[in-house]
């Protein structure tokens, strides 16, 4: 599995390309905006699905435009399970874990021991609950669901850098505080 990111609009949004460099195949993280780049980083490699951590407005900016472009599949809570997903080479799980929105969904790729958590949990922080559908409770019952994983185990939000749930189990005050 070899990933790629791309920032993309004003705020910044990470969009994830997961490919299968062997198979040429790949999927789409959030994409949030700057349908160009974001085609441009696919090039000749056939589009499974399109994959949203939650559905604000900088995660799903092209979304409309890729949908035209590649005539594919949207997974996002409405239409998921928490439960195993395998598209071709691609096997993971998915986690329901709201709080920055109540349809924020974590992906975690067991066997790569990565996970795409949106805006559910960055680099030493955690998503706003603030906004419509955010909720704190719900936050922390999800902070404690996500504890329960292997702290070696990367992180790809939606936001700023990748980091490692080991650094954030020993450096987010959101978990220290549980």
């Amino acid at each position: 599995m070899n990933i790629k990111r791309i920032v993309t609009g004003y705020l910044e949004e990470n969009c994830y390309i997961i490919k299968d460099d062997k198979n040429k195949e790949c999927l789409i993280v959030d994409p949030g905006a700057d349908f160009d780049k974001i085609k441009k980083e696919i090039g000749n490699y056939k589009v499974l699905k399109i994959i949203l951590t939650h559905n604000h407005f900088d995660h799903v900016g092209a979304l409309d435009e890729l949908l035209k472009e590649y005539k594919i599949d949207v997974l996002k809570k409405d239409n998921l399970e928490e439960k195993e997903y395998n598209y071709n080479n691609f096997t993971f799980k998915v986690i329901f874990t709201p709080g920055h929105t109540n349809d924020s969904v974590t992906y975690y790729f067991e066997k790569e021991k990565t996970m795409f958590t949106g805006d559910f949990l960055f680099q030493g922080t955690i998503g706003r609950t603030d906004l419509p559908t955010g909720n704190i409770k719900e936050m922390l019952e999800s902070l404690n669901k996500i504890k329960t994983y292997s702290n070696d185990i990367k992180i790809y939000p939606g936001h700023g850098n990748m980091s490692t749930l080991e650094l954030e189990f020993q450096n987010n005050p959101y978990f220290i505080n549980l």
